[in-house]
């Protein structure tokens, strides 16, 4: 259990890195806990800025309504950072990315509200899913608005010497 409420005066930027780490030291902390081997844990976590304001997970449909209506027709930053803890410590990088909404209608906002997508995500959409439709443009990380981006990701690994890629099972498609 992580509290995921920002501090006082911290910036989004903190915020996500703090969380990010947190879980992944609580991931760590757990395995140890277990007894069992101290493999790398990987944790990550999102923020929808807007104007300054961290858009967590809407509370319920009027949150969720309201964040779209903050974020309609204009530009917002989709900030994650990912940590990865193991037993020589941690490490995290961020993913930075600004997308960009369309206008969009109070009763398109509920009507998507009732699809359940929106529950439980950062800033009330998931990119990848039916609040694609609402994305007029993005530059960044699809993968990072997603909540996992997987270039910062790789980067971890690969400093952790934690391998990236496997072999294909032997007589599939991947013998040529």
């Amino acid at each position: 259990e992580i509290d995921e409420s920002a501090g006082a005066r911290e910036v989004p930027l903190a915020y996500v890195t703090r969380l990010a780490a947190a879980k992944a030291g609580a991931g760590l902390r757990q395995s140890e806990a277990r007894g069992s081997f101290a493999r790398p844990v990987l944790a990550a976590d999102t923020a929808v800025v807007i104007d300054g304001e961290i858009l967590g997970k809407p509370l319920d449909g009027e949150d969720a309504q309201r964040m779209l209506r903050l974020l309609s027709g204009r530009t917002h930053e989709v900030l994650t950072a990912v940590a990865l803890a193991t037993a020589g410590g941690l490490a995290s990088r961020v993913s930075r990315s600004e997308v960009t909404f369309r206008a969009i209608g109070a009763a398109e906002a509920r009507d998507y509200w009732d699809t359940g997508e929106p529950r439980d995500k950062a800033g009330g959409y998931a990119i990848q899913g039916y609040g694609a439709v609402f994305v007029s443009g993005l530059r960044g990380s699809y993968s990072g608005v997603m909540g996992l981006p997987l270039y910062e990701t790789a980067e971890l690994l690969r400093s952790a010497d934690v391998a990236l890629w496997h072999p294909g099972p032997v007589g599939g498609d991947n013998e040529h």
